[in-house]
């Protein structure tokens, strides 16, 4: 597992094992969150446990444990824990290699 200040993520790129998908399994402290960013493909992100606050283009989304989320491909993207306690959720990428394109440094 790999740890960036608050936040712990494991992930599995597909390709290297014949999958057309790649995951990242994300646990992160209240308030952390990813800089905006986007990806060539979708990404479905499903919360396990905790509030996360999603910001797609214009749109903005609350999610809780059990629901999930799809951001379309080349749309400007990024989450935040909104909650009080450790946010869970798994990212799936539909594609077979990860490609994320930075936004914000």
């Amino acid at each position: 597992m790999t740890e960036v200040g608050k936040t712990a993520e494991r992930s599995f790129e597909g390709g290297e094992l014949g999958a057309g998908v790649c995951v990242i399994r994300v646990e992160m402290a209240p308030g952390d969150g990813p800089r905006l960013h986007r990806h060539p493909y979708e990404e479905v992100f499903v919360v396990l446990e905790g509030d996360a606050e999603f910001t797609a283009g214009d749109d903005r989304v609350s999610a809780t444990a059990g629901e999930s989320v799809v951001v379309p491909p080349d749309m400007a993207h990024t989450f935040v824990n909104s909650g009080d306690d450790r946010l869970r959720l798994v990212a799936i990428h539909v594609s077979p290699a990860f490609d994320t394109e930075w936004l914000e440094e």
